[in-house]
């Protein structure tokens, strides 16, 4: 099925690395869209998990449906608990490891939440025509907020507000213990205790829920002819046939989710409101709204005043958990964006503000003393905009206000140079160098750990796993990056050696055959003699793998390139921060290689003293 693709009302500058992939995977359906900028949904659509039998094929078939290029970022909400890489779910026999889903699917970036965690992100960006209020109470400002659902079980998070932005709980509520409320409800807990030990909340409070509630009321009542019916037939024929049976099941579900909902906002003390999302209420909303609901909610003895001011809402908006996973998707990215003042991370973000707010982030960034000495109105005229614009850009980058974004952004400016790229120069002083060097080199890293091509980093670490001999090809400033990978690889148990004569490259790679590898370090990847040795390595049946310049020769010859493009002035001083992105790669490649066979090679064949230093050594 596919919905209508969603854009907010002012345009937003499209995401320079390409559509970020979006799915909220339930144990039924699985909601997928492709956001194109922020809060710019394409191609949304509904798949039946049933149709495939796995995830990475459900993916795929999204995937080729939307007619996607290359995605690089992706986040799924998950109706699961997420601990670690490795996934098994409640609802649905699937199981997998994130990260050999983000391999097959080629992304630099994966993350799997848990669908009410996505949900309770996607709180704060609600607007009243997304919701439908079912009884009284008002909203109170930067107080918490719960949301539960119905579907095939029953998701439970919240939402509390801090001053650099919102913490989603990862809740697992919906298993706690059913607690019923009269005699009615005791009967059906009765009935549900003859086929399970423990009956939590999720066990009536669902789809499959309510089908064991009309069993339960069929036999309470007598009804000894009514016929088996799922989940949706039960509300078929309650809302659009009337049948008793149907509408007492229910009469009993809404009151139950009104209980649970009430014992969540006093949990979390809710007074933001609690929301109502799940695949089951927004398509019963308009009986919901007169149901026993929100008089459940609110009878709760001595604390029914209390209730009374906490609004409830139903969640009417089709794809509401794909803006969650949108929003914490952002917040890992912006994370990563390699910003280590508040100006960096003003440049790096202003592509996803609105129009109005970028004349905010022009200003900050063009004339950032004046906007710390001006007031609110000031600021506003200079940058052509209302004042609470000024307010909503402030919000944008995780500050309650004006004033703690200039707390942040003065403390940013001074005190500290700022981290960027600048050039060592002979006049420079023993001051400026060392804060160059070391300034230069964090900014650099950080700019390299976001470009990496994890794709040809792990097709470089299989091949290293399967090598019979490596070899590492360098002169000059690569020398030294060469030897070292020569001293990491040769603990591995892989015959390895390292060549720095330009004459014996060629030599050496006569003597290369099938299932050898070269790792041929070169910064600018133009040296002939290297190139030639590549040459001879490949049509003997080698592999290479390159470090070197994405646009070099010695990149277009190799099997794989790891680039590095960083850029120095060598006239006037070493390539000091490329030789440490060199060094890098090497040691991602050999962690990767150590988490493998030979790793445990080398520390089965090891005896006991130098089995620690190995340890110490990839640790290290």
């Amino acid at each position: 099925m596919t919905l209508p693709d969603t854009e907010p009302k002012q345009p937003r500058a499209a995401y320079s690395d390409g559509p970020r992939l979006l799915a909220d995977i339930g144990a039924t359906h699985a909601r997928f869209a492709l956001e194109s900028a922020p809060g710019v949904l394409r191609n949304v659509a509904v798949l039946l998990c049933d149709d495939y039998p796995g995830i990475v094929p459900l993916l795929n078939a999204y995937l080729a449906q939307a007619g996607a290029g290359r995605i690089s970022h992706a986040a799924f909400a998950l109706a699961n608990p997420i601990s670690g890489d490795f996934i098994r779910m409640t609802n649905r026999d699937w199981q997998f490891s994130t990260d050999e889903v983000r391999r097959a699917l080629g992304l630099n970036t994966l993350l799997i939440v848990n669908d009410f965690t996505a949900l309770a992100m996607a709180l704060p960006g609600f607007k009243p025509d997304d919701l439908l209020q079912i009884g009284g109470g008002k909203p109170q400002s930067n107080a918490v907020a719960g949301v539960l659902g119905p579907g095939t079980g029953l998701g439970v998070s919240g939402v509390i507000p801090t001053v650099d932005g919102f913490v989603t709980l990862g809740s697992e509520g919906g298993h706690m213990n059913f607690a019923p409320a009269d005699e009615r409800e005791f009967a059906i807990l009765q009935y549900a205790w003859r086929e399970f030990s423990h009956v939590s909340n999720e066990r009536l409070i669902s789809g499959p829920g309510m089908e064991i509630i009309y069993r339960a009321l069929a036999e309470r009542n007598g009804v000894s002819d009514a016929p088996a019916r799922n989940a949706a037939e039960i509300a078929s024929c309650a809302l659009e046939q009337g049948d008793a049976l149907c509408l007492e099941v229910l009469e009993c579900f809404a009151g139950m989710l009104g209980g649970a909902a009430a014992n969540l906002a006093v949990t979390l003390g809710a007074f933001g409101g609690i929301f109502i999302g799940g695949g089951i209420v927004p398509r019963m909303a308009q009986w919901f709204e007169t149901s026993p609901f929100r008089a459940r909610f609110e009878a709760k003895g001595r604390f029914t005043d209390y209730l009374a001011q906490i609004p409830t809402y139903v969640i009417m908006m089709p794809t509401p958990a794909l803006y969650g996973v949108s929003s914490i998707l952002s917040e890992h990215l912006r994370n990563r964006s390699g910003a280590n003042t508040l100006m960096e991370k003003v440049q790096n973000l202003q592509h996803e503000l609105s129009p109005a707010e970028q004349r905010v982030a022009a200003l900050v960034i063009d004339h950032p003393r004046k906007v710390l000495s001006e007031p609110i109105a000031e600021i506003a005229k200079l940058a052509d905009v209302s004042q609470p614009t000024v307010i909503r850009f402030c919000r944008s980058l995780g500050f309650s206000g004006l004033a703690d974004f200039k707390l942040k952004f003065a403390g940013s400016l001074t005190g500290t140079i700022p981290v960027r790229h600048s050039q060592v120069r002979m006049t420079d002083s023993t001051h400026d160098l060392s804060a160059k060097v070391i300034d230069n080199t964090v900014s650099a890293i950080l700019k390299f750990r976001d470009q990496l091509d994890v794709n040809s980093i792990d097709r470089a670490i299989e091949l290293l796993r399967r090598a019979k001999r490596v070899e590492f090809y360098a002169m000059g400033n690569s020398r030294v990056v060469a030897l070292d990978g020569q001293h990491k690889f040769f603990r591995f148990r892989i015959p390895t050696s390292s060549y720095g004569d330009s004459h014996l490259f060629a030599l050496a790679a006569e003597l290369l055959g099938p299932g050898d590898v070269v790792i041929a370090i070169s910064t600018a990847g133009q040296l002939p003699e290297l190139l030639s040795a590549v040459d001879t390595a490949r049509a003997a049946g080698a592999d290479v793998i390159a470090i070197t310049s994405s646009k070099s020769a010695l990149a277009r010859k190799a099997s794989i390139c790891l680039a590095v493009d960083h850029s120095e002035d060598s006239t006037t001083f070493l390539s000091m921060i490329s030789r440490i992105l060199q060094l890098l790669l090497i040691d991602i490649m050999a962690v990767g290689v150590s988490l493998g066979p030979q790793g445990e090679a080398a520390l089965e064949g090891a005896d006991s003293e130098r089995r620690r230093m190995l340890i110490s050594h990839l640790d290290s």
